[in-house]
């Protein structure tokens, strides 16, 4: 069965390494590892009481969950530039549960996705474009082709 978006493999010069060419749940895994080594990035103090949506029930049960929504976002900036809060939030909306009514779509934290996308540019991962959303920054493709090729090079050894 072919995969309904397939992704053609980068033809990096040298042979290099880009985000489309790893699995994005490893990839995911390691940015967020990243991030939260590093540090840098400011983390609300409020992130172990909130839920992410009003669709949710409960709050994550990951108490790095931030580093990985951060990571996570970041990965989307890299394909689809130009996003900003609305977006984020459709893209982090899911499924309300009425009881007996039908389900209908909710959309995601709107100060959840700010306060991401502000902690980005806290990193200088992610700048704003004006009034065209936020795009990442020469540094946060550079930070994410080098974390790609790591988790490529991770994975190469243990399939061996």
């Amino acid at each position: 069965m072919r995969p309904l978006f397939p992704t053609k493999p980068s033809k990096m010069p040298g042979g290099g390494c880009t985000v489309k060419d790893v699995d994005q749940g490893e990839f995911v895994k390691a940015l967020a590892a990243f991030f939260k080594s590093g540090g840098k990035m400011k983390v609300p103090d409020w992130v172990d009481l909130v839920k992410l949506g009003k669709h949710k029930e409960l709050a994550p049960t990951d108490q790095d969950w931030f580093y990985t929504r951060a990571a996570s976002t970041a990965r989307h900036l890299y394909f689809r530039g130009g996003v900003g809060v609305n977006a984020m939030r459709k893209i982090y909306g899911g499924r309300k549960r009425r009881g007996t009514r039908p389900s209908h779509f909710c959309k995601g934290s709107g100060s959840v996705a700010r306060k991401v996308l502000q902690a980005l540019e806290g990193v200088n991962i992610v700048k704003r474009e004006g009034n065209s959303g936020r795009r990442l920054t020469s540094q946060g493709i550079r930070d994410m082709d080098r974390i790609a090729a790591q988790v490529q090079t991770k994975m190469k050894g243990a399939s061996h």
